[in-house]
């Protein structure tokens, strides 16, 4: 494997956020380590043969699940595939601070029905599944291919707006 090909795989490891914040320090994965350590050799032979191993290291950490690569549109999509959902520990796998968060969603309306208690269920498109928390009445075309916006309320709640209907406070179910 060459020289470039060795940076590149170090590259693609290494998805940073814009502005990190204070915390803990996060400690890379071994494997990416061997790679970067790799730079500290001056001798050039030595050096490309450090690559050579410290990426073989890493590919086959990677083939058997011990390092996972992301790129930022994969990030970016797990993001907003985890929008809603209250998972404390997961931002880790984001960077150090774990990546600016999403304050929206916009998607449309796969179906929408009443539960007992008379409150709404919405399935979207994006496969997501919103529960009506708050008693009341709801108008809004129940049609699917309807465009739906979910942003961040206050208090960790969350505002559904099925077109240009009144917005219905709501939970990831």
């Amino acid at each position: 494997m060459s020289m470039i090909s060795a940076l590149a795989a170090a590259a693609a490891l290494s998805v940073q956020a814009p502005t990190p914040q204070a915390g803990p320090p996060q400690t890379r994965p071994e494997a990416l380590e061997r790679v970067t350590a790799c730079r500290a050799l001056t001798d050039g032979p030595a050096r490309l043969a450090c690559y050579d191993a410290a990426v073989g290291a890493l590919d086959s950490a990677e083939r058997q699940g011990e390092v996972v690569v992301l790129d930022r549109a994969q990030v970016a999509e797990t993001r907003r595939q985890m929008f809603g959902f209250s998972l404390p520990s997961l931002p880790r796998l984001f960077g150090p601070d774990g990546g600016s968060e999403l304050d929206s969603i916009e998607t449309t309306l796969s179906g929408a029905a009443r539960t007992l208690d008379d409150r709404w269920i919405f399935r979207l498109a994006d496969g997501g599944v919103w529960r009506q928390v708050e008693a009341g009445p709801v108008r809004f075309r129940n049609r699917a291919g309807e465009p739906v916006r979910i942003r961040r309320a206050a208090f960790g709640s969350f505002l559904l707006t099925v077109g240009d209907s009144a917005a219905v406070r709501v939970r990831r179910q």
